[in-house]
């Protein structure tokens, strides 16, 4: 796994940030198949309703990240199958640009594609941020501890955490605290790309 208050901000990314990506439905669909599981068999093994997987699997509805990730927790049997050749076989996985999802926020000018494993999701997030001029997310607080790094590869960020405002450009990293609102403004004139990596509080050692 952050816009000005008084404004209309873009949804929590852990709670309702939209999936851009089309192939969403699709790629649901096709691995349910292909794991030979039925729409009642998948939610009960995701926690999801099954008129809420059909309408994911037909594209006529936004779902959460939370529930993207149940489904994916569920539908992740291939990496077991993977593991299950034997201790001494090599792992490697890839996904498709199509099997990415991409969150987006309400003022449509910053996208998230989620490139992290599924299996991290509880203590370790990351995705690959592109952002128009101007561009704006909000969140509000993660769990208590969490830190989030913002790597600019591209243009110009700014962000503001509490009141604190740091700005970087390419090449530089920004580290905060992100268990208190904060928001991420791309402040260059051109677009802007970054990866953000969010690392939780249970991914800590005391």
């Amino acid at each position: 796994m952050g816009v000005e208050r008084g404004r209309e901000r873009p949804k929590d990314l852990m709670t309702g940030a939209q999936v851009l990506s089309g192939q969403l439905g699709k790629t649901i669909q096709r691995l349910r198949k292909a794991y030979n599981l039925s729409l009642s068999e998948l939610a009960e093994q995701s926690g999801v309703a099954k008129s809420i997987i059909s309408q994911i699997e037909r594209n006529e509805t936004n779902p959460t990240l939370a529930t993207i990730w149940r489904l994916s927790q569920a539908l992740d049997v291939s990496i077991e199958r993977v593991l299950a050749t034997g201790d001494e076989e090599p792992f490697i996985e890839k996904s498709s640009r199509a099997d990415t999802p991409i969150l987006v926020s309400d003022d449509g000018r910053m996208r998230l594609a989620i490139i992290g494993w599924i299996k991290t999701v509880e203590w370790l997030q990351w995705y690959d941020l592109s952002a128009d001029p101007g561009g704006v997310l909000d969140s509000d607080a993660h769990q208590r501890g969490s830190v989030e790094c913002l790597s600019v590869t591209e243009g110009e960020f700014e962000v503001d955490v509490a009141g604190a405002v740091q700005r970087a450009r390419a090449g530089e990293t920004l580290r905060y605290r992100c268990d208190r609102p904060h928001t991420v403004r791309c402040v260059s004139e051109g677009t802007g790309r970054a990866f953000m990596v969010v690392i939780m509080k249970a991914a800590v050692m005391e």
